[in-house]
């Protein structure tokens, strides 16, 4: 029997969707399944991480079962971070002390996993569970971020040296010029903009 792809690969836009592609990297938002194993939430934990595909540890995902955290996986780390993940502390060391890093040299103060994850929780998702946005120059963002733009709603587009390559879960398009002066919508987290504008933190590795 043919298995069908699950629902648990995430867009820039925070959207976990059903596709066939793996992706380069997991994710963990907590429990989403239902009582049939099936998705029916998009979060339950305020810890939103990336991990490593494979288990430093070698203990094998659980998929489709109730109680036990909805394995979830990203294309590349530009679109886990647009989505509101950070590196996770225990298999992404590295990565995780390089986030803790930029976070600091961008504002000011080097915080825990937690308050990380409380400032990233209301700079990602309102109240009403909608992906948080805003509006700034295409000029004042650095690579490694996405952004939406009018004329292809439902389209992210990441931004890389002042090109914006369209996404989708299995790569990126022939990329778009834009003027610098155009306001785009940003779809990667402010905190997140913050730190990628300090080059600590690689976005790729």
């Amino acid at each position: 029997m043919i298995e069908r792809p699950r629902r648990n690969r995430v867009t820039p836009f925070g959207n976990i969707e059903v596709n066939s592609h793996r992706g380069t990297l997991m994710g963990n938002r907590g429990d989403l399944h239902n009582d049939d194993g099936t998705v029916c939430r998009t979060w339950m934990l305020r810890r939103w991480i990336s991990c490593t595909l494979h288990s430093p540890t070698g203990r094998r995902v659980t998929f489709d079962t109730p109680g036990c955290y909805t394995p979830l996986f990203f294309a590349d780390e530009v679109t886990a971070l647009a989505a509101g993940h950070r590196p996770c502390a225990s298999c992404r060391r590295p990565a995780y002390e390089a986030f803790r890093a930029g976070w600091q040299d961008a504002f000011g103060e080097k915080p825990s996993a937690v308050e990380m994850d409380d400032i990233l929780h209301q700079a990602r998702i309102n109240s009403a569970g909608q992906k948080v946005t805003f509006k700034t120059l295409l000029r004042d963002l650095p690579n490694g971020v996405f952004v939406a733009c009018e004329q292809a709603v439902g389209s992210a587009f990441l931004v890389s040296n002042g090109k914006l390559f369209p996404w989708s879960h299995l790569g990126y398009g022939e990329p778009l010029s834009e003027p610098f002066n155009r306001a785009v919508k940003v779809l990667t987290p402010a905190p997140v903009v913050g730190i990628l504008k300090t080059g600590l933190f690689p976005i790729s590795d």
